[in-house]
């Protein structure tokens, strides 16, 4: 599996904005978490051999960056990086199968990251970590 984007809309009137995801099935979803960041600050390079997430920006902006990992003991350091940014303007998702870490960049002051999670935080040990300059940053 790649890394996919499933679209969300925005619906405005006289009452305020409603953001929506139709499309998006949580039927998977076993655990949820927000992620806000100080600015500046880089949160690199962590990920999931097993478990799949989900992103989505529920306020500000966010730039994400995916790489999948060819070998979790000693991955290439030259790993091809995907790029993503997500807004809160829809409630537009970002499925990040198992077998990738993630770059997550705050773009904005007080941006909120919702984040979803297929498994149960007792339930797996399946966190892996890297040094934030492994990659050639």
């Amino acid at each position: 599996m790649i890394p996919s984007i499933i679209l969300g809309g925005s619906h405005k009137d006289k009452r305020g904005v409603l953001n929506y995801n139709n499309s998006f099935d949580m039927s998977l979803v076993k655990r949820t978490y927000v992620i806000e960041n100080n600015l500046n600050f880089i949160r690199r390079w962590q990920g999931h051999k097993i478990e799949q997430r989900w992103f989505s920006a529920i306020k500000g902006e966010f730039e994400i960056q995916l790489i999948k990992i060819d070998n979790w003991e000693t991955p290439d350091r030259k790993l091809e990086k995907v790029t993503f940014k997500l807004t809160d303007e829809n409630l537009t998702f970002l499925h990040i199968p198992a077998g990738y870490i993630s770059s997550i960049v705050s773009l904005k002051e007080g941006a909120k990251l919702l984040v979803m999670s297929d498994y149960k935080i007792e339930d797996i040990i399946d966190d892996y970590k890297y040094p934030t300059d492994y990659f050639n940053e």
